[in-house]
């Protein structure tokens, strides 16, 4: 399909229970109705001709569709909804199946995550409406439509210029790949997922990360506040913590900075993987509580190149002024 570009908007994002126990403000679908409007119009401004949006029970992309007032389609996918992030996955298989360029998100590193599982190849512009935002960014919802643009009419020199590959943290179990991360991988001292995210700071046991973040919110910023994480982003980090370590201080939350305790870390290149000894335990990734570790089970977790192709906004638009996108002809 010739210059389209798909939506997926999470309604859930933004309001776990984070937002009970710190200070996080809910990001309501008011706010991420307005910010879809936006995206749609900066698509139209650059001549996108079809958008495929997922749908949801909150109507999100359907109601932003009707605002915008965009001289292209906005079709919902066909697909059942569980509710869950499952759905993000089913679509991004579907967009990426009808062959759209680009793929804009809205959510947070959960969301992403979901997503990386179903786009493929698909460059993904990651708009942060969540808690823990590590992967995706701020950024306004018009220039994401732009750059979305730009990158999904696949002009020479702009992808080139404008896309990146991320890294993702493998997860294996007794020899299995059983899932991946794309920010962080937490050993949780508790035996049930419960309620999923992570909330009590002081029951993290080990941090696995791709990148180590100070400018980030949530277990990124553990490994970032080290003097030691100034690896220019060349490598992610094991950190183990405990009693009797270095004292650091790091928001795990928005509004909850806590002092903890790390007994060790080290930097991992892409490649380098390490195992996880805290069991029983509970696996976060990317914030969430997923993954139950029994004593008889070897978990491991490696640093591998094998992310999604993710678009920097301002340098796939800088690139497409460089091409001359936004030059137009003069009327007489």
């Amino acid at each position: 399909m010739s210059r389209s570009v798909g939506i997926i908007a999470n309604p859930a994002s933004g309001k776990d229970i984070r937002r009970l126990v710190a200070h996080g403000s809910v990001f309501d679908n008011n706010e991420k109705i307005n910010i879809i409007r936006r995206v749609l119009l900066g698509l139209d401004a650059l001549g996108i001709e079809q958008v495929l949006a997922m749908p949801d029970i909150s109507g999100l992309a359907r109601q932003a569709a009707e605002k915008a007032n965009v001289s292209f389609p906005v079709a919902l996918l066909d697909m059942p909804l569980k509710n869950s992030a499952v759905d993000s996955t089913w679509a991004a298989a579907m967009m990426a199946e009808a062959g759209v360029g680009c793929i804009v998100t809205l959510g947070g590193d959960g969301t992403n995550r979901a997503v990386a599982k179903g786009c493929g190849y698909v460059p993904l512009v990651p708009i942060s409406t969540g808690t823990n935002n590590a992967f995706p960014v701020m950024v306004e919802g018009t220039l994401a439509g732009l750059a979305a643009a730009v990158v999904a009419q696949r002009i020479p020199g702009v992808r080139e210029a404008g896309i990146r590959l991320a890294r993702r943290l493998d997860v294996y179990r007794n020899g299995e790949l059983i899932d991946f991360a794309l920010v962080d991988v937490v050993a949780y001292a508790e035996r049930f997922v419960a309620s999923g995210a992570i909330w009590d700071p002081h029951k993290i046991r080990t941090v696995v990360l791709a990148h180590p973040r100070p400018g980030t919110i949530g277990a990124s910023a553990i490994g970032g506040y080290l003097p030691q994480a100034a690896v220019n982003g060349k490598a992610g980090m094991w950190l183990e913590l405990g009693d009797g370590g270095k004292r650091v201080l790091a928001p795990i939350a928005p509004g909850l900075i806590t002092e903890l305790s790390v007994k060790s870390y080290r930097t991992l290149k892409v490649g380098e993987q390490g195992v996880i000894t805290i069991a029983p335990s509970v696996l976060a990734l990317d914030g969430e509580r997923e993954i139950p570790i029994k004593p008889d089970q070897r978990i491991e977790v490696r640093l591998s190149q094998n992310g999604p192709h993710v678009v920097d906004v301002t340098a796939a638009l800088q690139a497409a002024g460089q091409k001359g996108v936004f030059i137009r002809a003069n009327h007489i």
